[in-house]
């Protein structure tokens, strides 16, 4: 028992501190990224001991100036609520990540581990419920702040979750029929197959429209350009209108932590997740009939590396999005949520429920 309980604590600090650790990196990267798309320099003003380090110090410096500003609550707001609005949307945006496998099961001390923090065999539901109670900080933030512009949106963002994730929840629903499992970990193992021989059976092969649908509706789950109608920031609109200090910073860590959250559903359920093409327990077994042995040790650490560099990818993906893209006006948020991607969400469930039946 003890054991087990050891492990699961290893597991969970380990995911943690990678998470944790790329959204500090994010922070980086964006101001990076963005700099690189409009031919500037970027962040570089926060230097080390004389070094520059590429703007790298700029995530300390902005570790201690949200550790040092003042913790402002409104005097009309309720500082129990407003102080635990944070917490709970950080909170659950890290949760979520308690059911996604970064690996496939190894062998310590003779019993068998999955390299997830919660194996569930209802694992995909967990992530929706953990993604759907964030937005209770959200809104509680707006509410708590005694200001009518924070709490148009706190309004927003609730109204934006309902109208997205019921696509999200739609898109996955054909790719639930192929696979017959709502098991993370048993989903990613049934794309390790091949189609014809040579394609790796994932989701993206699959279900195309179902990823570009996920694609749209997980980033309007993120509340980032462009679909950051919550916080409006240009609009002197956000629910976080009225926070500074770590509280604030919490909510700032939350926006990437959810990035990396859609990154890695995006990972797991079009692109195999931890699979390598052609990479089985023993090694890579190639269609034209080589074969390349390894040792466990190498195959699992592939298969970490590789979910790792999914994530990765789709994190710069998403950034590239968002500053790429303008704003939707409000109305064209609704629009395109309720009369464009909840139709197709529905048709791909009938063209896919056909050719099952039918093939």
């Amino acid at each position: 028992m003890w054991l087990d309980i050891l492990i699961v604590l290893i597991k969970a600090l380990f995911f943690v501190t990678c998470v944790l650790t790329l959204t500090s990196l994010l922070t980086w990267m964006e101001r990076k990224q963005s700099a690189v798309m409009q031919d500037r320099l970027g962040a570089n003003r926060a230097p080390i001991l004389g070094i520059r380090a590429f703007g790298l110090p700029h995530i300390l410096a902005d570790a201690l100036k949200m550790f040092f500003k003042e913790d402002y609550v409104p005097p009309g707001g309720d500082r129990l609520l407003h102080t635990a609005a944070p917490i709970v949307a950080l909170f659950f945006a890290l949760m979520s990540f308690a059911a996604i496998p970064f690996g496939n099961s190894v062998q310590i001390a003779g019993r068998t581990v999955e390299l997830q923090i919660l194996p569930l065999n209802v694992g995909l539901l967990f992530v929706f419920a953990m993604m759907s109670m964030g937005i209770y900080g959200t809104f509680l933030a707006g509410f708590s702040s005694d200001n009518k512009f924070a709490f148009l949106g706190g309004l927003r963002a609730s109204s934006q979750m309902i109208s997205y994730e019921i696509t999200m929840g739609a898109t996955l629903v054909g790719l639930l029929m192929i696979f017959g499992t709502l098991d993370l970990a048993e989903l990613n193992r049934a794309q390790g197959e091949l189609l014809w021989g040579w394609i790796p059976r994932w989701g993206i092969f699959l279900q195309p429209l179902g990823f570009l649908l996920f694609l749209v509706a997980g980033f309007a789950e993120t509340k980032r350009v462009p679909f950051d109608l919550p916080e409006g920031e240009s609009e002197i609109i956000g629910y976080f209108l009225e926070y500074s200090s770590m509280k604030f910073g919490a909510f700032f860590m939350t926006d990437f932590v959810e990035t990396i959250l859609i990154a890695a559903l995006l990972a797991t359920l079009f692109f195999g997740g931890w699979q390598v093409p052609y990479l089985q327990p023993d090694g890579f077994h190639f269609p034209w009939g080589s074969v390349w042995s390894l040792s466990a040790l190498a195959v699992t650490l592939l298969q970490i590396a590789s979910f790792a560099l999914k994530v990765v990818f789709f994190c710069w993906f998403l950034l590239l999005i968002r500053w790429t893209l303008p704003r939707f006006r409000y109305d064209q948020l609704m629009h395109l949520g309720w009369k464009i991607l909840l139709p197709l969400s529905i048709l791909n469930i009938f063209v896919t429920g056909l050719i099952l039946v039918f093939l």
